[in-house]
């Protein structure tokens, strides 16, 4: 028992932990790039300067601390998997982090209620996903309090919304891509070997676009560059990419959503108080309530659908359980079915993956456990 309520605990601190970062690197970016606030204006710089270093990071743990070891990596699957996947989840980034320029935070939570919408589309144009009727009607749901909500925007600026809905499926093009290369392929990355193979090829694709758009515009402004201010942002989103890892291995996918829509909850009050400016009106909630109202029965149907794919085949189920126990170590609380079908859970926690706006390879490091159950079933 005792055992069990530590355990409980230790959970909870990483829920909570996870919250706090999530939503401060949020925060921070807004802070950065903010005209009113630190006055720097140069989105596609500052996810470069993230990419350097998480780069740099996960280098050192990889190849110097040798913390954990490198896949094996050949040209076929980094020139097939790696390019496209860092290629979208820079574009991703890029878009969500100019967002910031043109909307505030909380109507950038609230568009993000679209991300199991975006998701959906994909993985039915990728055709990973069936097309159905009750689903469908959920992303209807979804869509529909988006738009009372947008209506109800204030500051609606039709720049910053389209930078964020093409950011949004951005992600969900790159979140079903990893789910289909890197099963196909076998290949399980942890937010370690995935940053150390993503953040140098996204800084490279990000480079393009910097090259272009910001360099000129850099070359003129005189910009104050305080390092603390840019190592403290990029650590925190680090930091969050790594909690993330820590949540999923204590909890589930289910938990983290039911964290993921406090934290957006949260987000939308933290960023009224800090950010003034950012009014929020009475459509705006209402149509957030409808959005999330959807978000929540999305999130029902894929945990039935685990529960009753994982109560069909039972020695299969049962060789799952005791890979995903040899994998996680699973913690006495932990309930497996709600994230052991890997495909279910990495839906599940995709609509809250575009969230970290800063952060590299944050679904991807959700997905690794994942999917390293799933191979190891294919592969067993």
């Amino acid at each position: 028992m005792a055992m069990i309520s530590k355990t409980l605990v230790f959970t909870y601190i990483y829920l909570l932990i996870y919250i706090i970062l999530s939503s401060g690197v949020i925060l921070y970016n807004k802070w950065v790039l903010s005209p009113k606030y630190f006055n720097f204006p140069f989105p596609i710089t500052l996810t470069m300067i993230h990419m350097a270093f998480s780069g740099m990071v996960s280098f050192f743990l990889v190849r110097v601390f040798k913390v954990v070891s490198p896949v094996k990596m050949t040209f076929e699957i980094y020139a097939t998997c790696v390019i496209p996947i860092s290629a979208f989840f820079a574009a991703s980034l890029w878009f969500g982090n100019t967002a910031y320029l043109y909307i505030s935070v909380a109507f950038i939570q609230m568009l993000k209620a679209l991300m199991p919408v975006a998701t959906f589309i994909m993985a039915v144009l990728c055709g990973t996903d069936k097309a159905r009727c009750d689903v469908f009607l959920n992303m209807l749901v979804v869509s529909v309090g988006v738009v009372v909500s947008s209506y109800g925007e204030i500051h609606f600026n039709v720049v910053g919304t389209v930078y964020q809905v093409t950011g949004i499926f951005a992600e969900a093009l790159r979140l079903v891509l990893t789910q289909v290369l890197l099963q196909k392929k076998g290949l399980t990355l942890n937010p370690i070997t995935s940053l150390y193979y993503i953040a140098p090829c996204s800084f490279v694709f990000l480079f393009v676009p910097w090259y272009l758009l910001e360099k000129p515009g850099m070359e003129v402004s005189q910009i104050q560059f305080n390092f603390w201010i840019f190592f403290s942002n990029a650590l925190c989103a680090l930091a969050l990419n790594f909690s993330i890892f820590l949540v999923i291995g204590r909890t589930g996918a289910v938990t983290i959503r039911v964290a993921g829509v406090l934290k957006d909850w949260i987000l939308i009050a933290l960023s009224t108080v800090i950010f003034p400016e950012s009014t929020i009106t009475g459509m705006n909630i209402i149509g957030y309530a409808i959005a999330l109202c959807g978000v929540v029965m999305y999130n029902y149907l894929k945990i039935r659908d685990v529960r009753a794919s994982s109560q069909l085949p039972e020695a299969a189920s049962e060789r799952m359980l005791k890979d995903w126990k040899l994998d996680k170590k699973a913690s006495d609380i932990y309930a497996p079915n709600n994230g052991g079908d890997g495909s279910t859970a990495n839906i599940l926690s995709s609509s809250d993956a575009a969230d970290e706006e800063a952060q590299p390879l944050v679904a991807s490091s959700r997905l690794s456990h994942v999917g390293r159950t799933q191979a190891s079933n294919h592969g067993g």
